[in-house]
């Protein structure tokens, strides 16, 4: 029997966030190591386990695997979560790159220096508001069903839950003009294992803090 998922990775947010998201709504239990200080990232470099010397990476059915969307593709296709053939896929890929673009937008966010964050805040809100929400919104309103592909759970829709959780924290406001976004945000969170993985003591992690950030600065050299 195979061991639990190992994922390598900085106790952040970040990238990973989303790659625990769609493991924690599959239901399956991981495991974390954490990247805690440069010489941990130059460790697992130096001995061969980063293809291209950059992190997430996760250890999965004797594989170690690099590049978030590869990761996220595995695990989406090996529990079922990548839709029932290649149209539904190319689905999927086109909204969660749309929903990666924005979540791309919050991480940065999240390590810009003081004085740029006013302006990135400013079109986050603007594109949050203007051009993501209304292009999900008016998808479950084109096919009238629960979930974003195929009338069921997809990774699309567990990815759009982390991003939603991201845009309340900034501006609860911004999803009030979209009702069926809001509904979709309750349907996913009161799923089983989503649930689980919202209360706390879980493997989700909490916006970074100005201390998370500055050791991420030392550890990746940004």
């Amino acid at each position: 029997m195979a061991g639990k998922p190992v994922l390598h990775y900085v106790s952040a947010r970040g990238k990973m966030e989303c790659i625990r998201w769609l493991l924690a709504a599959a239901g399956v239990e991981f495991e974390e190591k954490f990247i805690n200080t440069p010489e941990d990232f130059e460790k697992l470099k130096k001995d061969g386990s980063l293809m291209f010397e950059q992190v997430p990476m996760v250890e999965i059915d004797g594989m170690k695997l690099v590049q978030t969307r590869a990761i996220l593709n595995y695990i989406a296709t090996k529990y079922d979560l990548y839709g029932k053939d290649m149209k539904e896929r190319a689905l999927i890929d086109m909204y969660a790159e749309g929903i990666e673009d924005l979540c791309q937008m919050f991480r940065v966010l999240a390590v810009c220096l003081p004085d740029e964050k006013e302006s990135k805040t400013s079109l986050i809100r603007d594109r949050t508001k203007n051009r993501y929400l209304p292009a999900f919104e008016k998808v479950l309103k084109s096919h009238g069903q629960d979930y974003f592909v195929g009338n069921r759970l997809t990774r699309v829709d567990i990815q759009l839950m982390e991003l939603l959780i991201y845009i309340e924290e900034l501006d609860p406001s911004l999803l009030a003009p979209f009702p069926l976004l809001k509904a979709l945000r309750s349907r996913i969170s009161n799923l089983p294992n989503v649930k689980k993985f919202l209360q706390p003591g879980s493997q989700r992690k909490p916006p970074m803090n100005a201390k998370q950030v500055e050791e991420a600065r030392k550890i990746f050299k940004f």
